[in-house]
C-alpha cells in the first residue's frame, strides 16, 4: 500500500475550520506499510481569503483538484457541496471533531482499511466520516 494523503490547514498545525477547499495550504503525507511521513506542503493557489460565494462552484472544485494532482485522499473537518465532484478524484475523509493535523493523520492510519476500500471503489466511492 502506498497512498498520498493531503490535510487542509491554514497554519500548518490545525485542520482548517472552513471547507477543505478553502484551506491556505495542504500538508501531504506519504502512507506506506512502514508508516507515514510529511513529504510536501502545497499552497492552495485558488485561496484568496473570503470566497464564501464560491462554495459549490464547479470551477472551485477544479481548482482544488488541480492543486492536489496525484493525491489519493483528501482530509478535512468540513466539505462543501463540491464533495460530489471531489469524490471523482479523491477519497474524501471528513473528521468533524478533529482539531489538528496530527490527529487526522492518526485517524487516517487507524481507518486505512476503509480508505483503501473507497479508493478501490472508483467512481462509486462515498465519503468517510471519522470521529476520532
Amino acid at each position: 500500500m502506498h497512498l498520498l494523503i493531503a490535510c487542509g490547514t491554514d497554519d500548518g498545525v490545525h485542520l482548517n475550520d472552513d471547507h477543505v477547499g478553502m484551506a491556505k495550504e495542504y500538508l501531504v503525507y506519504e502512507f506506506s506499510e512502514n508508516g507515514e511521513a510529511l513529504i510536501e506542503r502545497r499552497q492552495n493557489s485558488s485561496f484568496t481569503g473570503d470566497e464564501a460565494a464560491r462554495h459549490g462552484d464547479p470551477e472551485k472544485a477544479k481548482a482544488t483538484a488541480s492543486v492536489l494532482k496525484n493525491i489519493d485522499v483528501l482530509v478535512g473537518r468540513k466539505f462543501g457541496p463540491n464533495i460530489t465532484r471531489l469524490l471523482k478524484a479523491f477519497v474524501c475523509v471528513v473528521l468533524p471533531t478533529a482539531d489538528d493535523v496530527a490527529t487526522a493523520v492518526h485517524a487516517a492510519r487507524a481507518n486505512m482499511h476503509s480508505i483503501v476500500e473507497q479508493k478501490n471503489a472508483g467512481t462509486d466511492r462515498t465519503h468517510i466520516v471519522i470521529r476520532p
